[in-house]
C-alpha cells in the first residue's frame, strides 16, 4: 500500500505595528473592529467558538476559535465550502504578536492550502497585505 503525503502551502507575512500589542489586540477581537479591517463576524475571543467571517463578494466563510492567548496569539480555522475544489479551503489563520521598541511585530501565518489550491493561495498572500494594512490604519485611531 503506497500512502500520498500532501503537503500544504503557508502564507506568512510579517510586520512591524508602531502600537502596542494591547492595541492590536483590542482590534484583532472585538467583532465591531474586525469589521473595520477585516470582515463582519460573530466572533468571540474563546477557544471553541464558533463562527462567521462574512465577505463583501457574498461568500461566509466558517470559523472556530483555536487558541487565545490575550496579548499574543490568537488563532482560528479558515473555512470556505465550494463546490469548486480548488476553492474549497479548510484552513488555519494564526497571529502572533510580539512587542519591540517601537511597536509589535505582528506574524500573520494562514496555512493549509493544497497544491491545486494556487488562485486561493496567491489571493491570500494578496488579501492579507490589504486587510493587515487596513488593521494598522485602524489600530493608529484607537485610544
Amino acid at each position: 500500500m503506497t500512502e500520498t503525503l500532501t503537503k500544504t502551502r503557508t502564507v506568512a507575512i510579517e510586520r512591524e505595528m508602531p502600537h502596542p500589542p494591547e492595541k492590536l489586540w483590542r482590534a484583532l477581537t472585538q467583532p465591531h473592529l474586525i469589521a473595520e479591517w477585516l470582515m463582519s463576524n460573530d466572533f468571540a475571543p474563546v477557544v471553541g467558538h464558533r463562527f462567521n467571517l462574512r465577505g463583501a463578494w457574498g461568500g461566509v466563510l466558517d470559523c472556530e476559535v483555536l487558541i487565545v492567548e490575550p496579548g499574543e496569539r490568537l488563532s482560528y480555522t479558515w473555512n470556505y465550502a465550494h463546490d469548486d475544489r480548488a476553492y474549497n479551503l479548510n484552513s488555519v489563520v494564526t497571529l502572533t504578536l510580539t512587542p519591540t521598541a517601537k511597536g509589535t511585530h505582528l506574524r500573520m501565518e494562514q496555512s493549509g492550502f493544497l497544491p491545486d489550491q494556487m488562485q486561493a493561495f496567491n489571493g491570500a498572500r494578496q488579501g492579507w497585505q490589504g486587510f493587515l494594512e487596513k488593521l494598522d490604519t485602524l489600530s493608529a485611531t484607537l485610544d
